[in-house]
């Protein structure tokens, strides 16, 4: 009886290596790709939280304060600034909200005491903050985020007097 000797190619050792290369190249490439479109969308919501924050803790703020036009906007060193007045256990308070420093600042403060606007307490990062009043009780804001990201709020007082 006669055994027969397998004989061996060499392709019979290069298809599953090449097989292997295929398989590793195209995982290798969807890793990449999906790698890229994460970091692409993570940075687009992550300029689009910047803004809408910084804007959405204005418009909030306005709400809470908002009592028969106590708020307004004042100058105060070369800065608008946002200012809500308020009576606090019978003291009258204003809080103070604007763009100094590359932040965006609350400062809450009884009136009557000297405003220095470094002494506010930092909210967010934001390059800049424009606000204007369009008209009477009407205000228009304008923020700009880190990544020159611009976006728009326009909020108008409930309560007039």
């Amino acid at each position: 009886m006669r055994f027969r000797a397998r004989s061996r190619h060499v392709i019979d050792l290069i298809f599953p290596i090449s097989l292997f290369f295929v398989f590793a190249v195209s995982a290798l490439s969807v890793l990449i790709l999906a790698g890229n479109i994460y970091a692409s969308t993570s940075s687009r919501l992550r300029v689009n939280d910047e803004n809408r924050t910084a804007l959405s803790y204005i418009a909030e703020k306005m709400r809470q304060n908002d009592r028969d036009g106590a708020i307004d906007i004042t100058f105060i060193d070369g800065t608008n600034c946002l200012a809500m007045s308020a009576v606090y256990n019978e003291v009258s308070c204003t809080t103070y909200i604007y763009e100094y420093d590359g932040m965006l600042k609350e400062l809450f403060i009884n009136d009557g005491i000297p405003v220095s606007l470094k002494s506010g307490r930092d909210i967010m990062e934001l390059a800049s903050l424009s606000m204007d009043e369009l008209e009477d009780h009407i205000f228009h804001f304008t923020a700009v985020d880190s990544q020159g990201t611009r976006s728009t709020l326009t909020v108008s007082e409930r309560s007039t007097p």
